[in-house]
C-alpha cells in the first residue's frame, strides 16, 4: 500500500510569553525528544476538507500546492505533544502533515516552502500566528524572536537541565490576552520588565561559550533560574497564572531548582523548571509528581 510519512518535535516557551505580543522578545526551545507523526495512506473516498481544522488546512494546503486537491488519501496522527499546552501542538501536526503529503508524492519539500505553507495553516489555529511555534518546531536550536523584526538563533550549552511539568489543566491563551489587555497601562510596568529579563536571559546564553569552568557554568544556571523565576512574578502581576501553576514553582524552588516559571498562554498550561545536575532534576520531577503533574519531560539545555 503507498505511504507518506512526516515527523516533527514539540517546542516550549523559555521566556517573553505575552510580551512578545507588545514587540519585546521572546526565546523558544525545540523539544526534540517529544514527537508527532503523520501517516497518509490510500483510502476509497476522496480526502474531507474542514476548514475549521487545523490538520485538514496543513494537509489541503500541501495538496493544493502540489495540484491534487481530488486525492482518494486518509490520515493518522501518532502524538506525544499535548494539546492547549503552548507546547506547539498545532504548528508541529502542520509540519508532520505537510512532510507526510509530499513523502506521499515523492516529492522534494524544501524548508523554506515548508515554512510557508505551515504558516499558511497556523493562521486557522492562531488567527496572527507570530511564526515563532513554526520556527521552532523546525529547528533544532533556541530561537530568539522579535515580532515584526525575525529571529536569530542561540547556542545553549548550560549542560543544566530543563524540567517541564503538564499541570493537567488546558492553557487559555486568548483570554489570558485578553487579562494583559484588560490592565490597560497597569500592565505596561510587567511587559517592559519582562522585555529586559529577557535581554539579560540573551546576554548570558550568548556570552562566552567556550569557558567551561564549573564555577562559570554553575553561575549562568544561578542568574537565568532567578531570571525565570522574577518573569513569573511579572506574569502572575498580568494575571496569568493560576494557584495550580504557582504550587509547581513553588515545589521546584523548594527542590533546588535555580529559578521556575509558568510557560505558554498562561491559565494552566505548563511550567518549567532549570536543574543545575541529575540529582537536582530528579528531586524536582518528584516535587512536580507530588503536585499533581499530569506528564513531566527532561531536555538537556
Amino acid at each position: 500500500m503507498k505511504r507518506g510519512i512526516g515527523k516533527s518535535h514539540s517546542k516550549i516557551i523559555l521566556i517573553g510569553e505575552h510580551s512578545v505580543v507588545y514587540g519585546y522578545p521572546a526565546i523558544a526551545i525545540p523539544l526534540k525528544k517529544i514527537e508527532i507523526e503523520c501517516t497518509i495512506e490510500e483510502a476509497k473516498s476522496n480526502f474531507f476538507y474542514d476548514e475549521t481544522d487545523t490538520l485538514s488546512v496543513a494537509i489541503f494546503t500541501a495538496l493544493k500546492y502540489l495540484k491534487k486537491e481530488n486525492v482518494k488519501i486518509k490520515y493518522k496522527i501518532t502524538s506525544q505533544i499535548p494539546q492547549k499546552r503552548g507546547m506547539g501542538s498545532s504548528a508541529a501536526v502542520s509540519i508532520a502533515a505537510i512532510r507526510a503529503i509530499f513523502n506521499y508524492f515523492r516529492e522534494n519539500l524544501e524548508d523554506e516552502l515548508l515554512e510557508k505553507l505551515v504558516n499558511t495553516a497556523e493562521i486557522v489555529a492562531h488567527k496572527t500566528p507570530s511564526g515563532l511555534d513554526a520556527k521552532t518546531c523546525l529547528s533544532d536550536k533556541a530561537i530568539r524572536f522579535v515580532k515584526n523584526k525575525g529571529f536569530s538563533y542561540i547556542g545553549l550549552n548550560l549542560d543544566a537541565y530543563l524540567v517541564i511539568a503538564d499541570t493537567g489543566i488546558y492553557g487559555n491563551t486568548g483570554e489570558a490576552i485578553q487579562n494583559v489587555k484588560n490592565l490597560g497601562d497597569k500592565a505596561e510596568l510587567s511587559l517592559k520588565k519582562l522585555g529586559r529579563l529577557t535581554d539579560e536571559m540573551t546576554r548570558i546564553l550568548t556570552g562566552n561559550s567556550e569557558n567551561k569552568e564549573e564555577k562559570i557554568r554553575r553561575e549562568k544556571i544561578s542568574k537565568i533560574g532567578e531570571i525565570m523565576t522574577a518573569a513569573n512574578t511579572e506574569l502572575g502581576k498580568l494575571n496569568i497564572t493560576i494557584e495550580k501553576t504557582e504550587l509547581f514553582v513553588k515545589m521546584a524552588i523548594e527542590n533546588g531548582a535555580a529559578g521556575a516559571k509558568i510557560s505558554g498562554g498562561g491559565l494552566g498550561g505548563c511550567v518549567i523548571a532549570l536543574a543545575e545536575n541529575l540529582e537536582i532534576m530528579e528531586k524536582v520531577k518528584d516535587g512536580f509528581t507530588k503536585c499533581g503533574a499530569e506528564n513531566i519531560w527532561v531536555e538537556k539545555i
